[in-house]
């Protein structure tokens, strides 16, 4: 299969690359290098094609989705926070970005997708585990809203000009490769300041975190078996932890006991916009034959443990 990889130099997306790759399908990868890293990618230039380009630019993506048979849709701006100073970012990455990408599937031919959506579209759900029919669906963030919209823009596409498209709600997704996020946060910091560690909220914070290697046979596994024309899982691990469990892992990985600073504030959250609880109800997936393997402190522990190695 001929797969279209948007997205395809970041974090997720160079995971997913190799994954496919191994596999023997053939892949474009398509990224602007925004966020995403040549790096990330290198090992595999010899085996794939790469389109630098944005989907901001129609001929960009026309050049790309020649002759593919289906795309994963990864690419967006992925920091939750930006949001908050910069309203539009979020709207022309990814909301614009995706209608442009499904124009151009339209236009050409191609009827299969799968979208990285994420946990974010539930907002503050008040069913925790929160299931995929959970509603009414009331982003608290930008980013939320932007992924909600394209998860809807997507599945009037398939409805509209019969396409097929699976969409993951993800967890937090964590490990190597990792760019941003609390592990990374934490890593820098207390490189920084070994004696004191900064924590935005008041460490309460509770959520499951999922580890890319799970997360990647999950998107595969959905996908090979897709059978409806929108199909909506929920990807995460089966539990969850609190920030301050991160701050107990990331120290203990450095060998350090710095003193605690939490900043408190918005009612303990880390941000405005930030959901203070989330885990998701995999069940549905898992009904299906998928499992993760690892649980969340797991995940960050060895997410830690290879950041601390790369960040040196």
């Amino acid at each position: 299969m001929k797969i279209l990889v948007t997205g395809g130099a970041g974090f997720i997306g160079s995971h997913l690359i190799d994954a496919l790759l191994e596999r023997g399908d053939e892949v474009i990868c398509f990224d602007n290098f925004s966020s995403g890293r040549r790096e990330f990618i290198e090992h595999n230039l010899g085996q794939m094609e790469l389109v630098e380009g944005d989907l901001l630019n129609k001929s960009d993506i026309e050049k790309a989705i020649k002759g593919c048979d289906a795309v994963f849709h990864l690419a967006a701006n992925p920091d939750v926070r930006s949001g908050a100073g910069n309203t539009k970012t979020h709207f022309d990455n990814n909301i614009v970005a995706t209608y442009n990408l499904l124009e151009e599937m339209r236009e050409n031919g191609v009827t299969k997708i799968a979208f990285t959506s994420s946990s974010t579209v539930y907002g503050e759900a008040s069913v925790i585990p929160t299931p995929e029919n959970y509603g009414p669906l009331i982003p608290i963030s930008i980013y939320g809203a932007s992924k909600l919209a394209s998860e809807a823009l997507i599945a009037s596409y398939c409805h509209t000009f019969d396409m097929e498209a699976i969409i993951y709600r993800f967890a937090n997704v964590v490990g190597p490769r990792s760019t941003h996020g609390v592990i990374y946060d934490f890593i820098n910091k207390l490189k920084a300041n070994p004696e004191q560690l900064e924590i935005l909220g008041d460490g309460t914070q509770k959520k499951s975190y999922l580890y890319i290697d799970d997360c990647i046979d999950a998107m595969l596994f959905g996908f090979d078996r897709m059978k409806e024309k929108v199909e909506i899982y929920n990807i995460g691990s089966e539990d969850w932890t609190d920030v301050r469990t991160i701050a107990d892992i990331v120290s203990s990985e450095m060998g350090l006991r710095p003193e605690y600073k939490f900043t408190g504030g918005l009612d303990g959250r880390g941000w405005k916009g930030d959901v203070k609880f989330m885990r998701l109800d995999i069940s549905k997936l898992k009904e299906r034959g998928w499992n993760p393997r690892h649980t969340s402190n797991d995940a960050i522990r060895m997410t830690a443990r290879w950041l601390i190695k790369e960040i040196g």
